[in-house]
């Protein structure tokens, strides 16, 4: 049975720091080896839906820019990290990013690919952009961190977004932090499909 919608338009950042936070309870798998791309790929294609991210490393100084050091690709049970800035954008991901038939969720997608694309020009197919779709349902809010807060009253932390996505080990905190971003979308989009549409079509 499908649920009223009671999703407020808008959420103020006091509101949504006192919220209890999120976090991925998964596994977490770093891949930095070609060799373990296809074996990835391979299970994140047999599921219908998977949560969607990249990392970029910070730059601080005015004029430097980086290029997209990780992409996360998630299940609920488990969520793929790929070093860029170690491994290439492989035939396996260029196929399971154009594949139309799996899903792939996520905030501020054209942002996503287009940094992507800096690294190998692709066919991009099957995403769902969650700040395209909130409106449905009166969200007004664009943020990762607001949507959650709206359709899951669940606080994400953003306390690693300006960490160093190129360090030679990536912290565990920052592994949760990543896999938490790309899972989170998947299960913002499921709690928007159980819910009556209001707002706007």
């Amino acid at each position: 049975m499908k649920k009223t919608n009671t999703f407020q338009p808008k959420i103020g950042n006091e509101e949504t720091a006192a919220l209890p936070a999120i976090e991925y309870q998964g596994e977490i798998r770093v891949i930095e080896r070609e060799e373990e791309i296809s074996e990835a790929c391979a299970y994140l294609a047999s599921h219908p839906v998977i949560g969607f991210d990249t990392e970029t490393r910070p730059s601080f100084r005015q004029g430097v820019t980086f290029r997209v050091s990780l992409l996360q690709l998630s299940t609920p049970e488990r969520c793929y990290l790929f070093r860029l800035n170690r491994i290439p954008l492989a035939a396996p991901l260029l196929e399971l990013l154009g594949n139309a038939k799996v899903r792939k969720v996520g905030a501020d997608v054209a942002g996503d690919l287009r940094s992507l694309r800096q690294l190998r020009h692709f066919r991009d197919g099957g995403f769902v952009d969650l700040q395209a779709i909130a409106p449905d349902w009166g969200i007004e809010e664009k943020s990762l961190r607001k949507l959650s807060a709206i359709v899951l009253g669940k606080r994400v932390s953003k306390a690693q977004r300006l960490s160093n996505w190129e360090a030679a080990q990536l912290t565990d905190k920052q592994l949760l932090y990543a896999a938490t971003d790309a899972w989170v979308c998947t299960e913002i989009y499921d709690k928007l499909q159980q819910t009556p549409r209001t707002g706007k079509k």
